[in-house]
């Protein structure tokens, strides 16, 4: 029962921590600092715009491969790997 507890103790920390920094990128970056990031130029685009566009979801996409990765970690280290 306790390895239970903290096995989806870890996997909630890790949902919290992906939504957070997904938050953040989009949210944040993408308007709340629009417009110091839009003095920034990325590839000819201001970086807020791009962040507004394309950076939250490359960072999504990041993010699961990140979260795939972590949660293979986190299998292993309570034994509950795929058979």
């Amino acid at each position: 029962m306790i390895v239970e507890t903290s096995y989806w103790q870890e996997n909630l920390r890790l949902i919290l921590i992906c939504l957070a920094i997904w938050f953040i990128v989009s949210f944040g970056f993408g308007l709340l600092l629009v417009e110091p990031l839009n003095a920034i130029r990325l590839g000819g685009y201001k970086l807020g715009f791009w962040f507004a566009q394309q950076g939250s979801i490359y960072t999504f996409v990041g993010l699961i491969f990140w979260y795939a990765h972590k949660m293979n970690q986190l299998d292993k280290k309570y034994n509950v790997e795929d058979q």
